[in-house]
C-alpha cells in the first residue's frame, strides 16, 4: 500500500515539497508518451496509487473539471496538484519539470529533424504506444472499481464509452460529461454522500487573486488580439497566435494542431509543420509542447530560442490562469449538495470517456495499426503494471527498448 503523506484543508507546505514537486513531473516528464489521457493515467498512478497526495475521488473530481476548461487538460491536472502540494512554487515546478523536457526535444528536432528524418514510425516509437495502452487500460481498470461500483454508474461510464466513440468530436466530449453529471443529479441523488476528510483537495488561493486571474484571461484574450493588430509587434502578434490557440481550445493537444497550422501559415512552411507534428507524436510531454518547435522554426523576426519560449509560454498560460482563477471555489463547490450528485454522474462519465480514448486513439494507433507483436508487448506491460506493480516510467523505458528490436 502507498504511504499516504497528509493533504487537505489542514495540511501545511514544509520546505521540501517544491523540490519533490519538480522531482515527481520531471520524471512523468521524461517518460510521459501517449498523449493526454496517458498522462492522466500516468498522473493517478504516481500520485494516487504511488504516493497517495490525493484520494481518488478528489483525482477524478480535478479530471471532471479540467475536461470542462479550455486548454491541456492533463497539463492543468499537473498545474492543480503542484498548486495544491506546495502553493504557486509548486505549480511552476509541476509546469516546468513536466513541460520543458519536451520542449528542449523539440527545438533541438527543429534544427537537427531535416537531417535525420521522420521518426514516426521508429519501432521505438511504437513500443512507447503499446506501453501507452497498457498504463491507460491499468488506470481505467482502477478508476473504474471505485467509481462505477454500481449498475447505474456503470451503465453512465458505458454510455458515455458509446456516445464519445460514436460521435468522435471535442464538442462531444463536453456534451457527454455534461449529460453524466445532469443523470447523477437527477437519478443518483439517494446514493451521494459528502466528501471525506481524506477527499479534500483544498489550494491556497485566495478569492482576490482568483478574480485577478480570471480578469486576466480574459484580458489577455482580447488585448494581445487589437495590441497585435494596432502595432504589428512581431512579438505580440507571436504571443497573440499561441495565447489564442491555448484559451480556445478544447480537446487537448490532436485539436490544437490543426489551429496552429492555419494560424502560422505565414511563419512556419507546411513541411516543417508536419515534421513538427511527427517529432510532437516521438517524444514526452504534453503534444502543446509543439508550439517550441514551431516558436524555434519560425522564419519571422522572432525565432529560435526566443520565439520557442514565447511560443511555449503564451500556450500554456490560459491554462494556467484557469486552473488559478477556478480551484478557489472548486472544494466549496464540491461540498455542496447538488454538486456532489451532479459529481456521482461526472466521475463514471470520465472513466466512460477515458474508455474510449483507450481504443480510439490509443489501441487503433497503437495496437491494430502493428500487429501481433504489438498487442503481445502491450499485454506484458499491463501484467508488468498491474500484477508486478512495476513502475509506470520503468514499463514506458522497457516498452521503448523491445519495440526497438520487434516492431
Amino acid at each position: 500500500m502507498p504511504r499516504t503523506p497528509p493533504h487537505g484543508p489542514g495540511r501545511n507546505v514544509q520546505p521540501g515539497d517544491t523540490w519533490q514537486v519538480f522531482l515527481a513531473f520531471l520524471r512523468l516528464g521524461l517518460t510521459s508518451f501517449g498523449g493526454p489521457v496517458a498522462h492522466l493515467a500516468f498522473f493517478r498512478e504516481a500520485f494516487v496509487e504511488r504516493r497517495g497526495w490525493l484520494s481518488e475521488k478528489a483525482y477524478a473530481d480535478l479530471v471532471a473539471l479540467c475536461q470542462f476548461l479550455p486548454g491541456p487538460a492533463s497539463s492543468q491536472v499537473g498545474m492543480a496538484i503542484g498548486l495544491q502540494r506546495a502553493g504557486y512554487t509548486g505549480m511552476l515546478a509541476a509546469w516546468f519539470a513536466f513541460t520543458m523536457p519536451s520542449v528542449a526535444l523539440l527545438v533541438a528536432c527543429a534544427y537537427v529533424l531535416a537531417a535525420v528524418g521522420d521518426l514516426s514510425d521508429a519501432g521505438w516509437i511504437d513500443g512507447l504506444k503499446a506501453a501507452a495502452v497498457a498504463v491507460v487500460a491499468h488506470a481505467v481498470l482502477g478508476m473504474a472499481r471505485s467509481l462505477t461500483p454500481d449498475a447505474p454508474r456503470a451503465t453512465i461510464a458505458a454510455a458515455a464509452m458509446i456516445v464519445v466513440l460514436l460521435f468522435p468530436s471535442p464538442a462531444t466530449l463536453a456534451v457527454a460529461v455534461a449529460v453524466a453529471g445532469l443523470v447523477g443529479f437527477l437519478w443518483l441523488t439517494p446514493q451521494e454522500q459528502a466528501p471525506r476528510a481524506e477527499d479534500a483537495f483544498s489550494v491556497r488561493v485566495s478569492k482576490r487573486t482568483a478574480v485577478a486571474c480570471l480578469g486576466a484571461f480574459a484580458l489577455l484574450l482580447v488585448g494581445l488580439l487589437l495590441v497585435a493588430m494596432w502595432t504589428s509587434n512581431a512579438y505580440v502578434s507571436l504571443i497573440d497566435i499561441f495565447y489564442r490557440a491555448g484559451s480556445l481550445v478544447f480537446g487537448g493537444g490532436h485539436v490544437v494542431l490543426p489551429l496552429l497550422q492555419a494560424e502560422t501559415a505565414s511563419l512556419v512552411e507546411p513541411e516543417v509543420f508536419l515534421a513538427g507534428y511527427g517529432a510532437a507524436q516521438a517524444v514526452p510531454g504534453p503534444l502543446f509542447t509543439v508550439a517550441g518547435f514551431l516558436g524555434a522554426s519560425s522564419f519571422g523576426t522572432v525565432t529560435g530560442i526566443v520565439g520557442a519560449l514565447a511560443a511555449t509560454v503564451a500556450i500554456f498560460l490560459p491554462a494556467a490562469l484557469l486552473v488559478v482563477g477556478t480551484l478557489h471555489l472548486w472544494e466549496a463547490l464540491r461540498g455542496n449538495a447538488a454538486t456532489r450528485r451532479v459529481l456521482t454522474g461526472v466521475n463514471p462519465g470520465v472513466v466512460g470517456i477515458l474508455t474510449a480514448a483507450l481504443y480510439d486513439p490509443l489501441f487503433t494507433a497503437g495496437i491494430l495499426g502493428n500487429g501481433v507483436n504489438a498487442l503481445v508487448l502491450a499485454v506484458a506491460a499491463f501484467v508488468a503494471l498491474h500484477s508486478w506493480k512495476v513502475p509506470a516510467w520503468a514499463v514506458v523505458i522497457a516498452a521503448g527498448v523491445l519495440g526497438w528490436f520487434i516492431l
